[in-house]
């Protein structure tokens, strides 16, 4: 059985090596702090402004696009060697828990990988080689996010089948007393080197 890694690896085209090839360099200091704010602030604006796409644009409906902005770049400041502005604010990333309630498939995740690489092609305060690191990090991470969608998935698959099965042998006093598992994989241990806010 393929993990997480492998299958990102294979879906996303990029090596793990590659995908981590951020961490060679504190990117952070060598990019400033404005430079991640100006990369947000535009990546969102095309997100919002998404009529080509407006299944993907509500994914963010319920979220200000100010309030977004901020949570993506403090955390790619975070991720990227400078201060933990994320964690303080918000605590640990836990990239899957905090996307299970998206969609998030192989197609949201081109259409942000899109809207990103357009913002980054925009950035002139980034240089090429750090362009090429972030966007191999970003695609390696975004299918790093639609396998842990998938195992989520299946995992409550699974474990409605339980209780199902459970509930038609158990005396109608009894079916609200049982306990529904959840998903049984730990979204924060597995994902905490990648912790990109995706959505």
């Amino acid at each position: 059985m393929q993990s997480l890694q492998e299958k990102a690896s294979a879906w996303s085209g990029v090596d793990q090596a590659d995908a981590f090839a951020i961490d060679e360099s504190n990117l952070f200091e060598k990019l400033g702090l404005q430079s991640f704010i100006n990369l947000s602030t535009n990546f969102y604006t095309r997100v919002y402004d998404d009529e080509e796409e407006e299944w993907f644009r509500s994914m963010f409906a319920n979220s200000k696009k100010e309030d977004a902005i901020q949570n993506q770049y403090e955390f790619f400041v975070q991720r990227m060697g400078g201060p933990p502005l994320y964690s303080q604010r918000k605590g640990h990333p836990a990239l899957i828990g905090r996307h299970r309630p998206f969609p998030v498939t192989h197609e949201a995740a081109e259409r942000w990988l899109q809207h990103m690489q357009n913002a980054m092609d925009e950035s002139v305060d980034i240089d090429q080689d750090s362009k090429v690191k972030m966007m191999n990090f970003f695609r390696h991470t975004a299918f790093f996010l639609v396998a842990g969608n998938e195992l989520q998935n299946q995992n409550q698959n699974q474990n409605n089948q339980v209780a199902c099965k459970h509930a038609a042998s158990t005396p109608a006093e009894e079916v609200f007393l049982f306990p529904l598992i959840s998903g049984g994989y730990s979204s924060s241990s597995s994902s905490s080197a990648h912790g990109l806010r995706f959505l």
